[in-house]
């Protein structure tokens, strides 16, 4: 694994982290509110323990691209970038939020590009 893809899928994982965060533990907060677009902190409320469930993903996500990297494996590198760049294509059809994509799986995609160019 080269340091540019060390990096890359880091950046991937320390997104999914934050993501973890946001929906975990700021979902009722203002900062996630405004993140999210929520209509109202009750409705925050009424939804938080799915949030809470989104962000437990998430970290199964981040944990398994620090996997790839601390055990230089490739493939599982490979398997949960593609997962993030499936979960983006699907939360920005599915939300009608292009942001989505730009955020979560274009950085999937351009580490993608990085690993199969090497």
């Amino acid at each position: 694994m080269t340091l540019l893809t060390t990096i890359l899928i880091a950046f991937v994982a320390l997104e999914h982290l934050y993501f973890l965060i946001l929906e975990m533990f700021l979902w009722t907060k203002p900062k996630g509110i405004k993140t999210f677009g929520l209509k109202s902190k009750a409705f925050a409320e009424e939804t938080k323990v799915l949030a809470a469930n989104q962000g437990l993903y998430n970290g199964f996500i981040a944990a398994g691209l620090i996997f790839s990297i601390v055990k230089e494996d490739i493939n599982t590198a490979i398997f949960f970038l593609v997962c993030v760049t499936i979960a983006g294509i699907y939360g920005s059809y599915s939300t009608k939020q292009i942001k989505l994509f730009y955020v979560q799986s274009i950085p999937a995609i351009c580490t993608l590009i990085t690993i199969f160019i090497n």
